[in-house]
């Protein structure tokens, strides 16, 4: 049995060298930022810990992909800055907190994001900070006034001054500008130490978080984290908090790729093309849905016609009521038997008879036939259409977008509600919101003189 994984998010606080000295077998990724943990290969058990974080030059990580993990079974724990105070925000739903970071934001002492921001550089020079923390601030203006180093009076001084200063401007020379000449020496001490690491809360905070999780692999009583009442119950309900977080978005994250230089593809965006313009998609979405709603019906211990029919209340032997009737072509309606006609119906409205999401395996389907290589390079062209279309082509609106690409569907005997459902649209605003990265490629396709 393998052990279970640890992925640690950090930057500017602690080094991957600093990581892997404590926990070797750790995966070490950069700062953490939204999308990244559902981009993250998962199993319940594993151990995510959270140090350092965007929030500026990239989307924070969000709070339901944290209750997303937590909800399949990994440990979460955070500190020392962006990790603390997302744990501070998270404890009641089972995201646990370490070292004194986390105690200041949980118990109310600080509450800003810029209370742990800092500047730093890029990942091939380590992240250097830029900046000092204004938690490290706060912690050795603390630790001064209790070792007699700085005097409380002047620590009070040098935190309102430090506070007053937008983060990206919290340098040593900034702050001995900002404070008075008689604090500059008390500043010095705090550069000094903090600098020495006695007083960077956020790298102590962080360490001994680690040392907590490479303990607690090692089956050895680590120190305990702050736990909130979710933690190891079911205080609070997933369903309702997930609202938003599925297993398409981690799907969708996970196969995000740089295919050319700043553009990036997902293996969903591949489905999507061959959705709008591949000819054999609706066969292999209804292959696909008819193979799931077979699943479905075994494991009730009845046929497929006798699961529909329970599904969507008509009785054995009763024929299609209209209301039903309307997701069918003529042609189908006329040719086909009643079992198959209501199999179709169950596939084309989905969303409301069934909460499995469709699209693991449409992908897989998709994967599986020859289509995979022509419809990524829909994809691609749809990206270099609309960068040379950029300045000289507007993208309506979705609900626009979505009118004018129903011309491709339009056909005697069928309707556009049939043929969006066809292809696994559930309405106008989803065909719109798929359309926007195609509708500079459909636009030259319009364009472009008949051969």
């Amino acid at each position: 049995m393998n052990a279970p994984d640890v992925v640690v998010y950090t930057g500017p606080t602690i080094s991957r060298d600093e990581v892997l000295g404590v926990v070797p077998h750790a995966r070490v990724r950069p700062p953490v930022a939204r999308g990244d943990l559902l981009a993250e290969t998962w199993s319940p058990d594993d151990t995510a810990v959270i140090i350092d974080g965007y929030y500026r030059e990239r989307l924070s990580v969000g709070h339901k992909e944290i209750l997303w993990l937590l909800d399949e079974g990994v440990h979460i724990i955070g500190a020392a800055s962006m990790g603390a105070l997302r744990a501070a925000e998270l404890r009641p739903y089972g995201m646990s907190g370490a070292g004194t970071v986390f105690d200041m934001y949980a118990t109310g002492e600080v509450d800003g994001d810029d209370e742990v921001a800092v500047v730093h550089g890029p990942a091939d020079r380590g992240y250097p900070a830029g900046t000092v923390a204004l938690v490290n601030i706060r912690y050795g203006c603390r630790e001064g006034a209790r070792t007699g180093l700085v005097p409380a009076a002047a620590g009070e001084r040098i935190v309102r001054a430090a506070k007053a200063l937008p983060f990206m401007r919290r340098t040593w020379r900034e702050l001995d500008a900002a404070v008075g000449s008689g604090d500059r020496d008390h500043l010095a001490t705090l550069e000094r130490l903090i600098g020495t690491g006695e007083w960077d809360v956020k790298r102590r905070d962080a360490m001994a978080a680690l040392r907590a999780v490479g303990e607690r692999l090692a089956g050895r009583p680590g120190e305990m984290f702050g736990k909130g009442p979710g933690e190891g119950s079911t205080a609070w309900a997933a369903g309702t908090a997930l609202t938003g977080i599925t297993h398409y978005e981690a799907l969708r994250w996970r196969s995000r790729r740089e295919y050319a230089p700043g553009r990036w593809m997902t293996d969903l965006d591949v489905v999507n093309a061959g959705r709008l313009f591949g000819d054999d998609y609706p066969r292999l979405h209804e292959e696909a849905l008819t193979g799931l709603l077979s699943d479905f019906a075994a494991a009730q211990g009845l046929d497929l016609d006798a699961y529909t029919r329970a599904r969507l209340g008509v009785a054995e032997s009763a024929a299609l009521p209209p209301v039903l009737a309307s997701w069918l072509t003529e042609t189908e309606l006329a040719a086909l038997p009643v079992a198959e006609q209501l199999r179709l119906v169950m596939v084309r409205v989905w969303p409301v008879w069934q909460s499995e999401d469709w699209r693991p395996v449409v992908l897989e389907r998709v994967r599986e036939s020859g289509h995979w290589h022509e419809w990524s390079e829909i994809v691609e062209r749809a990206d270099e259409a609309a960068e040379r279309a950029r300045g000289r082509l507007a993208v309506p609106p979705p609900e626009i977008c979505a009118k004018i690409f129903l011309r491709h569907w339009h056909r005697k005997g069928t309707s556009a509600e049939v043929e969006l459902a066809r292809r696994g649209f559930t309405g106008m605003p989803d065909l719109g919101h798929t359309v926007r990265r195609f509708f500079a490629l459909d636009v030259q396709r319009a364009r472009a003189p008949e051969r």
